[in-house]
């Protein structure tokens, strides 16, 4: 009970406190505080699955009892560190197989954080055990694995969290709440998104031997098998289209999630792209160095653009969205905000709050993106309230699944050279039997896709 009050303490402490104390009314925090710990597993215990699961642990009592990973030395080095920051001061078990895990502990909570090529059927088999999910975005590589996990959710009654926390972001709920809502940008007609950042992995290692302690089999799972080249994590995986969707899947995801949050946005009525390898033809990947897409609503179009070399067109904001209105314009980022007003006005700047000194243990955190701390801590205790409520969290498996798809329908489109319109009734692309097929992948045997 005393390590309860100590993190219930600090957190009423820290920056997140007024937007926790706000968005959870009268109640406050109560919930967060249960007769007994909520029963957690992780898997994936990559980078950001364990910092996903660092927040948890920093918000609410609950008792870390598994985790899972096909990397032997990255499984065990996590059960250390979980042993060290969990209250219980126990080793998890660990695992190879989630569906192990998943048969052989009863919980509440399964955050997973694999690569994407895995997130839908481990969502899914989470779901049917009876937890509650968090999940990395995107949550699929493919638009019906998305349809699949959002029907399982429904139909098990469960909550399910994407970790697209730019919702959960205090400058940007602050943006929202006082630009945004307030009405300073008047009718918004154009918004523009981006990602600059060179982030491109340009490898070319030979091929080599699997190590014995990496399962290479169960981790391309239901994904086409590369020729082995080196570890797949951290960022090499991502290089690849059989694993995930590019920079789109990866970067304009956020952007796009949440532009649409702020103008209460639901699925685009038609999605185009345009792209390719232009300039980093040197490398093995084969995700676009050069990408633009263009997401139709009526009377507004969003517009993303990436590269992954040259200059950022705003250095300020080189990931970031652009809200153009009739009175203004709202520039947003994970690390600031700007509003410049037509005309006279007073501009308005706001940059990312940070908990360094309420949460010193962050500083020991390897690879923590410190900005991104307070946001995934808010997004963990939405993510408690629509539990111990029984509603929809901020980011909805719904929510997640619009944004989701949408880049991958981007990137059909620019595979495909026309405009696409989904029809997410039908589950099909309006008057393009091409383009339909295209929203199933093909599964590696004997893995079997979610979509019947």
């Amino acid at each position: 009970m005393e390590q309860f009050n100590i993190n219930r303490r600090r957190f009423l402490k820290g920056a997140t406190a007024t937007l926790a104390l706000s968005a959870l009314g009268a109640s406050g925090l109560d919930f967060i505080y249960p007769a007994k710990p909520l029963r957690v597993a992780l898997i994936g215990t990559g980078w950001y699955g364990k910092s996903d699961l660092f927040k948890l642990i920093q918000v609410a009592p609950v008792n870390v009892v598994a985790l899972c990973d096909v990397d032997e030395q990255m499984l065990k080095g996590a059960g250390e560190m979980v042993r060290q920051r969990q209250a219980s001061h126990q080793t998890p078990k660990l695992y190879k197989d989630y569906r192990k895990l998943l048969a052989e502990n009863q919980l509440d909570i399964v955050l997973i954080g694999t690569p994407d090529h895995w997130h839908a059927l481990q969502t899914i088999e989470a779901l049917k055990s009876g937890a509650n999910v968090y999940v990395q975005k995107p949550i699929s590589v493919d638009v019906l694995e998305g349809e699949a996990m959002l029907a399982t959710a429904r139909k098990y009654n469960k909550v399910v969290q994407v970790g697209t926390q730019r919702k959960s972001t205090p400058h940007l709920i602050e943006a929202k709440k006082n630009i945004v809502d307030a009405g300073l940008l008047g009718k918004i007609s154009h918004v523009e998104m981006c990602c600059y950042y060179h982030m491109r992995n340009n490898g070319n290692p030979p091929l080599q031997a699997v190590p014995e302690y990496f399962d290479y089999e169960m981790w391309t799972g239901p994904a086409p098998m590369r020729p082995f080249d080196g570890m797949p994590h951290v960022r090499w995986w991502r290089a690849f289209m059989e694993y995930g969707n590019g920079i789109m899947g990866d970067m304009c995801i956020h952007m796009f999630d949440t532009v649409r949050w702020m103008l209460q946005l639901g699925w685009p009525k038609r999605i185009s792209s345009t792209g390719g390898i232009y300039v980093q033809k040197e490398g093995k990947s084969n995700i676009a160095d050069t990408q633009h897409a263009i997401f139709e609503y009526d009377g507004l179009n969003c517009v993303w653009q990436h590269r992954t070399w040259g200059t950022p067109a705003d250095p300020k904001y080189p990931w970031s969205f652009k809200l153009y209105g009739e009175k203004g314009t709202l520039s947003g980022s994970p690390m600031s905000y700007d509003f410049v007003p037509e005309g006279n006005g007073t501009p308005i700047h706001k940059d990312v709050v940070y908990e360094k000194e309420k949460y010193p243990e962050d500083l020991q955190e390897p690879g923590i993106e410190l900005h991104a701390a307070p946001a995934t801590r808010l997004h963990m205790l939405n993510f408690l309230e629509a539990i111990q409520k029984g509603s929809r969290p901020v980011a909805d498996i719904e929510e997640g699944h619009i944004s989701t798809a949408s880049c991958i329908l981007a990137n059909i489109s620019m595979k495909l050279g026309r405009p696409l319109a989904y029809d997410p009734q039908r589950k099909i692309v309006i008057n393009d039997p091409e383009a339909t097929a295209l929203l199933k992948r093909p599964y590696r045997g004997p893995w079997v896709h979610p979509f019947a």
